[in-house]
């Protein structure tokens, strides 16, 4: 049984008690979060107690941590965990600081812990599976990937000012995604950027809409685009294009009902919530987790994952600043 603290009681540590809750092996046994009531929440849910954070990093009957934190505690979280021997996942992004990451790097490597980095989109059952065939040849080699990102609307103007920005809070799991598929590091970014779905949004130094494209040292492509407002749902689709071939997967809709008429074809509209869109890929991201601890499985994505992500991330962000490509170093 591997025993678990959760870091954060929010939306997302709500998830990931959840699943923990669904899986033989793991239980969670404290929570805890800077907002009193809604540590209580969760613990009162799924039977467990509060405790400090620091009480349960360093806690004898917690083998392993979840961190669903705010973004700029990862840090001292980390090193906490790490020095206490403990098994870490952490959501994405692991810090704004590349410098920090690799000081994270470092710790999590001198303990020797696993650590799996919180890009839920790797578990998606389709968008795994489509992986999958690029790997068996199905297509031949990929030559140019797609990869489409829309909410159906923008967070709060006071989220924005936190974020980071859309290329390091929303594209950053397209930027995991398209290194996920195309099996080769990219070497050359380009992005551009605009405020049109919020003013408020450009007004806090953000775009809401953006493109981007990369490219890999043998010339192979990756497009991808965002926008914080989808009408018809969440938008999630990836498309590969290969010498024999293309493999893609579409979004997933509210329901598989299509009405046929006189005026023409009608289907559900996409779920229309990541929660939902990605449920089964937050269970099996946890279930990998756990399977690094009980067996020993190389933690994937890892926390170099992560790094890598957040540079094309900082690329995207200085590209769309200067309106000029980035040449892409060594990670």
């Amino acid at each position: 049984m591997i025993r678990i603290g959760i870091l954060g009681c929010g939306r997302i540590g709500q998830v990931h008690a959840g699943s923990i809750a669904r899986l033989k092996g793991a239980a969670v046994v404290a929570v805890a979060d800077a907002i009193p009531a809604a540590a209580e929440a969760l613990a009162a849910e799924h039977g467990t107690e509060v405790r400090a954070a620091e009480t349960i990093l360093t806690a004898p009957d917690v083998d392993a941590v979840v961190i669903g934190t705010p973004t700029d505690t990862h840090f001292d979280l980390i090193h906490g965990a790490a020095a206490a021997g403990k098994a870490i996942f952490c959501e994405k992004p692991i810090d704004m600081s590349v410098k920090n990451i690799r000081a994270c790097m470092k710790a999590v490597k001198a303990a020797g812990v696993p650590f799996l980095t919180g890009f839920n989109r790797r578990f998606d059952p389709s968008f795994a599976a489509l992986q999958a065939r690029i790997r068996e040849g199905t297509i031949g080699q990929v030559e140019l990937l797609t990869i489409t990102s829309r909410d159906p609307a923008p967070p709060p103007v006071s989220y924005i000012a936190r974020s980071g920005g859309l290329f390091r809070d929303m594209m950053i799991h397209d930027f995991d995604m398209a290194r996920f598929l195309m099996g080769e590091e990219f070497t050359r970014l380009h992005a551009v950027g605009a405020s049109l779905v919020d003013p408020e949004i450009g007004a806090a130094g953000d775009v809401d809409t953006a493109a981007v494209i990369l490219t890999t040292e043998s010339g192979r492509i990756c497009q991808i685009s965002n926008s914080r407002r989808a009408a018809y749902g969440y938008d999630q689709r990836i498309e590969a294009h290969g010498e024999k071939g293309m493999l893609r997967a579409e979004n997933q809709l509210e329901t598989t009902v299509e009405l046929a008429t006189e005026t023409g074809f009608a289907r559900a509209p996409a779920q229309h919530f990541f929660l939902e869109r990605y449920g089964q890929a937050y269970l099996a991201e946890m279930r990998a987790f756990v399977a690094c601890v009980t067996e020993g499985t190389p933690p994937n994505p890892s926390i170099e994952d992560g790094l890598r992500a957040q540079l094309l991330a900082d690329a995207a962000s200085l590209s769309r600043e200067t309106g000029q490509p980035v040449d892409l170093g060594e990670a």
